[in-house]
């Protein structure tokens, strides 16, 4: 054995003896010095014979990233461990968007948990786990210097990320047909699956949703959306959220990640949309329909956004071009949105007395108004809708012609593949 290999080997075997020494000194500090149990409970973490007994409990449990216990506690059947990089890229979101980082989960008896953590030891970026995987020769020597002991020690190990066999569901676990073949009344055209609970990914969702809830950039950066100032991070609510408890007082008994959680499982708004009828009125007794616009709740919200990223003079590269066109995008998506309802009125409600607006406007909202060339009323709208935006925008920030050509543009785009859509849809 080469001194590389063999420096490699001794550094694999000094953390096992750091790991069980750090275990045995937190339950000697219990016992008193003349305590007879010492004597056994140091021979117990002698490495050999405890990673013997670790060994032989390592089929107590198994490591997964999709388990059955959530699904009913009593279930006995298969729990799957499958890399994420291993599995289908989808559009839908699944594990397989983990990629390569990810929690794994450990299922099975609760008392032999101390095996997964010894398993977690870490040497150069790479888990004891993984080197059992991977039959590392210089794991197999730091076990034991007997090769078979220490090569039948290393498989048991490795055993933890092997399926239990034969492959089976339970009673308790759910299950349903899948038609695969072209005629439903077919008994043959169908699979029966039997769906796993998706662990490592229901872990990464709670890890997300504690941070953007409870950490201290979020906490930042709403007190800054209170305080009508910009932050960098942006805002995630989780409205209506519901919390599931697994495995009651005890969440261990389902698994470590579950544990971890204290047994929360953190359920997402799963609701049909409510529907709110708004009043439509007529645009009577106002000059421009920006007049009316500039005042939906979403709109000062935008303007406010947009208003608060220039102040804040962000670098002029991609990413501040982009943020800023995605709030001018949203507010032209505003206008659009409505104009839409505007033109649910009954035609012809421009012709009133008390309507005001200039003949562009009339046209683009009224279709029953007297009506012009379309490009001449999508550049009246889009010279409107830049001059507007300027006006909200110039104090204090010093805007002038530049910019206003650059929101027609945006809003010119815009309008234009709307009405395209719009006449299309007819």
């Amino acid at each position: 054995m080469s001194a590389q290999a063999n420096g490699r080997k001794q550094q694999i075997h000094n953390l096992i003896k750091a790991f069980l020494a750090e275990r045995i000194n937190a339950k000697l500090e219990k016992l008193p010095e003349d305590d007879p149990k010492r004597a056994a409970l140091i021979a117990q973490f002698e490495p050999a014979a405890w990673l013997k007994d670790a060994a032989h409990r390592a089929g107590q449990i198994q490591v997964v990233t999709h388990s059955l216990k959530p699904l009913h506690p009593e279930a006995k059947g298969t729990s799957l461990f499958c890399e994420p990089t291993s599995l289908e890229a989808l559009e839908e979101v699944g594990s397989h968007v983990l990629g390569a980082d990810f929690e794994i989960d450990v299922v099975g008896n609760a008392a032999a948990l101390d095996v997964y953590k010894f398993l977690k030891i870490e040497y150069d970026g790479r888990t004891l786990l993984s080197l059992a995987l991977e039959q590392d020769a210089d794991l197999t020597a730091a076990l034991d210097d007997d090769p078979d002991l220490a090569h039948a020690w290393m498989q048991a190990f490795a055993g933890l990320a092997q399926p239990r066999l034969p492959l089976r569901s339970h009673t308790h676990a759910k299950q349903f047909y899948w038609l695969i073949g072209p005629d439903p009344h077919d008994d043959a055209g169908y699979h029966l699956l039997a769906p796993l609970y998706p662990t490592s990914l229901v872990h990464r969702l709670y890890q997300t949703l504690q941070d953007d809830r409870f950490s201290e950039d979020a906490k930042a950066a709403r007190a800054a959306r209170k305080a009508q100032q910009w932050h960098e991070r942006p805002v995630h609510e989780y409205p209506n959220l519901a919390v599931q408890k697994l495995g009651g007082t005890k969440p261990q008994n389902i698994s470590q990640l579950n544990s971890e959680r204290r047994g929360d499982n953190v359920l997402l708004a799963s609701l049909p949309p409510v529907w709110q009828s708004l009043t439509i009125k007529p645009l009577l007794a106002v000059e421009s329909l920006f007049n009316v616009f500039g005042w939906r709740r979403e709109v000062k919200s935008l303007t406010r956004q947009l208003r608060h990223f220039l102040e804040s003079d962000p670098s002029n590269n991609l990413r501040t071009r982009r943020r800023r066109d995605a709030l001018v995008d949203a507010l032209i998506d505003e206008l659009i949105q409505f104009s839409a309802e505007l033109r649910t009125l009954e035609p012809g409600w421009s012709k009133d007395q008390e309507c005001a607006l200039p003949p562009t406007q009339r046209a683009w909202l009224d279709p029953d108004a007297e009506q012009q060339q379309n490009d001449e009323v999508i550049d009246g709208l889009a010279d409107d809708f830049s001059r507007w935006l300027n006006n909200r925008l110039r104090h204090p920030l010093p805007l002038g012609d530049a910019e206003y050509l650059y929101w027609r543009k945006l809003a010119g785009e815009q309008l234009r593949q709307y009405a395209w859509e719009a006449s299309h849809d007819h």
